[in-house]
């Protein structure tokens, strides 16, 4: 019997591994398909006419596994802190004035924040993504394993929302991960939270920076926002009892008390009851350390990371005081 030589019983076993992945792909993808027929009364020839014109993007798995955020907080915070950055999103405040003071009044959200978020996420509308929707979703929902689930779930969100809006699926373009429009958002977070700001009849986060500034706005408010709480305090610190405090998780775990017990303790005067959570800075002469506030926390919502949380923040400090300087 002829006895296959190593590297063809390699390449047949890869090339089996390969038809045994696309085949499982493929019964996921029937499995989607029937749900949302049965659960939304989708029709199933349109789902697979969209599958079969979406496309898998190897450029989009290399970018959600190497997310900015990985970066050490100098590197990263360079990004944002930008000379450009700051004073164009000086110019969007003033030309936006008044909606931004109708968000402030009617959510609670500093007219700041909003605007670093809309800078941090699309330099103010300038970079929204050139990456079809449907291809970045389709990718991630059934080529990246480790958030399969999630973006399937984005995926059923934009599918509907699509319908709802009378778009069509193919049309729409955003980031690698399929957030879309002037704030980026994912399609589950434009159905429950997206705003008609204008009052227009339709909600427009493509194009108009009006519903973009009411959606941002309306999108804190209901993730717990207080009026006029603090966001974030430097922290004065000495000893390394403090590392004992540090850890992945977002949410305020800690008092000042307990802080205080650790040699570490706010470098301003701040509220002693507030829960607070320990937030490490790598720059490049060592450690930064700063205290999160619930409001801080909010602001991780819009994106799970404490370094973007902090660069929203800071990015709105230094807004607001070039735009207080230039109105004075």
């Amino acid at each position: 019997m002829a006895r296959l030589k190593p590297v063809k019983i390699l390449y047949t076993l890869l090339l089996l591994a390969s038809v045994n992945v696309s085949a499982s792909v493929d019964a996921e993808i029937d499995k989607f398909i029937s749900e949302m027929v049965s659960r939304h009364g989708f029709e199933a020839t349109t789902l697979t006419n969209l599958f079969n014109e979406a496309r898998v993007s190897e450029t989009i798995l290399e970018a959600i596994s190497r997310p900015a955020e990985r970066l050490p907080w100098h590197k990263y915070r360079s990004i944002f802190m930008r000379p450009d950055r700051i004073q164009r999103g000086v110019d969007f405040w003033s030309e936006h004035l008044s909606t931004l003071e109708r968000a402030e009044k009617i959510y609670g959200v500093p007219a700041g924040i909003i605007v670093a978020i809309i800078g941090v996420e699309t330099h103010y509308g300038r970079i929204t993504g050139n990456y079809r929707v449907m291809d970045a979703l389709v990718t991630l929902g059934f080529h990246y394993p480790k958030r399969a689930d999630f973006f399937r779930g984005q995926l059923e969100q934009y599918l509907l929302l699509t319908r709802e809006q009378d778009i069509d699926p193919m049309s729409l373009k955003g980031s690698y991960a399929g957030a879309m429009g002037i704030p980026q958002f994912i399609p589950g977070s434009y159905r429950h939270y997206a705003a008609d700001f204008d009052n227009d009849g339709k909600i427009n986060i493509w194009t108009n920076p009006v519903d973009a500034i009411g959606s941002v706005a309306r999108y804190f408010s209901l993730h717990g926002w207080i009026k006029g709480d603090a966001v974030a305090e430097p922290a004065e610190f000495s000893g390394d009892e403090w590392k004992n405090a540090v850890n992945e998780g977002l949410q305020p775990d800690m008092t000042l008390e307990q802080l205080a017990a650790m040699e570490i303790k706010p470098a301003g005067s701040v509220n002693t009851g507030s829960m607070v959570k320990l937030v490490e800075l790598e720059q490049k002469e060592g450690p930064e350390l700063w205290l999160g506030f619930h409001n801080f926390y909010v602001i991780t919502r819009y994106n799970h990371s404490a370094l973007y949380a902090m660069a929203v923040y800071q990015l709105s400090q230094e807004i607001a005081k070039r735009y207080n300087s230039d109105a004075s």
